[in-house]
């Protein structure tokens, strides 16, 4: 947690006046016995009604002002709190972003929102508790053992040993309590990730009848947090009655030898009253500390998963330099020699070189998991190469900033994904002041004009997240026309229109060839019949490249890309 005071050097001052309000009320509290001690000697014992009163009203009033104190110490531990969160929440969603998918794919996305809520909310929860209660606990505690020694030095021995046996069962206690806490953080993440995959995936599950399946999965993972939460919710809850008993055991001593020590006079009966109530006030503090223990274990287990995050540096870093220079006659984008491995999964590219044409259409095939979307993922960088360099402009990739470069690439990726909001803040997300004639243009080259047309409220059409009130041919088709909306110099469909059916397949390629004139397009399908009329194609398989050329070129020298054909096509329909 130390690592993460930057996030309160704003809140010095609630820091500092904070803690001060409560340990004023802290003094107020610890008075109050010894006040409770003059009524019952000097008041109740001489009937005297009116010291009663004064001294009553005296009570009154530091109860007051220590309720003052301790609302004052509240609203500032709350804005100092809810600050330190909301700073640490922007940080962190801040950093995040700047994550590549290599970092994202790393921690996973059911972790970090876990992190962006629970555990911030743990932290928190402990600065609250920073500010309101340590320092107020210890000097209960201490205060409390002064004014008995105060009262009576052999009657405070009996303090000191129940302080210190206290002490010993919150130590034990804790420490066989605390890596059940660590723990309880990770069943959360566990959970989150079964919950995110089961709402996200739900017409899926729906689909192979999986619901029981799943709920199976649910309920054991679910039942594996619950049975560590109440292992440490059991130690825990010997905190109480063990504490108890020795409080108790501490305050039947006192009453025992006291009443000896009022007998022969040497104690007043008002002063016995104080030594319980200040034993009282100790075990009140105690069970206080305890309880901060667990915050700050808590916090601390969170404080950890928090700096994870915050010390997880991007593999892909932006270079904030001026636009450089476009070789003149280079290639638009030019691979050589490039390798590429995701993080322990060995290469998923191997030695690929070879040249797109500014303006010309690239088509690219292959089998499942040959790397046709981890190469175009390379363009955009949102990953960095393990060998070898990608060119854009005879420019490598890497000596761009990420604005200048991807503001150039418009990237349809496979999974169509819109955000929450009307169809025309979908359309705008690339250019801000795009007009509706030109998100109009875009609709009518994805083939998307169509229906938006005939919805009641045309652009004005709200999505919802993730656009479930789409089908899936509509989402792709809107993502394909956000992509064009801000006219990129170089378009990517990563298999963007795998949902289409053949007809609107082929109206989108005409109306991309028709409208598209001087733009770079790359398309990555498994098609054969989307690819096959591309000025190139790219083929691969396992990673490496299999062949380049056009589709009469490949059916007759690449055994690879004839065998996609010959499992789509006849071979009649092939070859012509």
């Amino acid at each position: 947690m130390f690592r993460l005071r930057r996030f309160l050097k704003d809140y010095k001052l609630q820091l500092i006046i904070g803690p001060i309000c409560k340990l004023i009320e802290a003094v107020f509290e610890i008075f109050i016995p010894l006040i409770t001690a003059d009524i019952i000697d000097n008041g109740v014992r001489n009937n005297d009604v009116g010291y009663v009163l004064q001294k009553g009203g005296l009570m009154v009033l530091l109860g007051a002002l220590g309720l003052g104190f301790a609302l004052v110490c509240q609203k500032l531990s709350s804005i100092a709190s809810q600050g330190f969160g909301t700073k640490v929440r922007n940080a962190m969603f801040r950093h995040i972003n700047s994550f590549s998918h290599n970092e994202l794919d790393k921690i996973g996305t059911p972790s970090l929102i876990t992190r962006m809520t629970n555990d911030i909310n743990r932290l928190q929860l402990a600065v609250a508790m920073l500010i309101r209660l340590v320092i107020r606990a210890p000097f209960l505690v201490i205060g409390a053992l002064i004014m008995a020694m105060m009262i009576d030095l052999r009657l405070s021995l009996i303090f000191f040993a129940a302080s210190v046996l206290i002490a010993l069962v919150l130590f034990i206690i804790m420490n066989r309590s605390v890596p059940f806490y660590k723990r309880i953080q990770k069943n959360l993440d566990t959970v989150s990730l079964i919950s995110r995959e089961n709402l996200s995936g739900n017409r899926v599950i729906r689909a192979f009848g999986r619901q029981k399946n799943d709920e199976e999965r649910f309920d054991e993972k679910n039942r594996e947090l619950a049975k560590t939460a109440v292992t440490a919710g059991r130690l825990s809850a010997l905190l109480n009655p063990l504490t108890y008993v020795i409080a108790q055991a501490a305050i039947i001593a006192i009453v025992w030898f006291g009443a000896g020590l009022v007998f022969v006079g040497e104690l007043k009966t008002g002063e016995i009253i104080a030594l319980v109530n200040y034993m009282t006030q100790i075990l009140l503090a105690m069970i206080v500390v305890s309880n901060l223990v667990v915050v700050f274990t808590n916090a601390s287990a969170s404080a950890a998963r928090v700096n994870e995050v915050f010390d997880t540096q991007p593999s892909v870093v932006e270079k904030n330099n001026a636009a450089p220079r476009q070789v003149e006659g280079a290639p638009c984008i030019e691979f050589k020699d490039v390798s590429f491995g995701y993080s322990g999964n060995g290469h998923a590219l191997k030695d690929i070189s070879f040249t797109i044409e500014k303006g010309s259409v690239t088509g690219i095939i292959g089998g499942t998991g040959s790397g046709k979307s981890t190469l175009v993922n390379l363009i955009p960088r949102f990953y960095d190469t393990s060998e070898g360099e990608v060119l854009v402009d005879g420019v490598n990739v890497k000596d761009y900033s990420f604005a200048q470069l991807r503001k150039r690439i418009g990237t349809v990726p496979q999974k169509a994904e819109l955000f929450s909001g009307t169809i025309r803040d979908n359309m705008r997300l690339g250019k801000k002041d795009a007009s509706d004639e030109e998100i109009e243009k875009a609709l009518k080259v994805s083939q998307s004009y169509e229906f938006v047309s005939k919805l009641p409220e045309k652009l004005d059409k709200v999505i919802s997240a993730g656009g479930k009130n789409l089908s899936g041919g509509q989402r792709q088709r809107l993502t394909i026309a956000r992509a064009l909306v801000p006219e990129p110099e170089i378009l990517i469909l990563d298999d963007s229109a795998s949902a289409l059916d053949f007809a609107t397949d082929a109206a989108l390629r005409k109306a991309l060839h028709d409208e598209t004139q001087g733009m770079t397009v790359i398309m990555v399908s498994q098609r054969v019949g989307t690819v096959r009329y591309a000025d190139k194609i790219i083929v691969l398989d396992g990673g490496e490249l299999a062949g380049i050329g056009t589709h009469n070129e490949l059916f007759n020298s690449c055994e690879v890309y004839r065998e996609i054909c010959l499992s789509q096509l006849k071979a009649e329909e092939a070859e012509n």
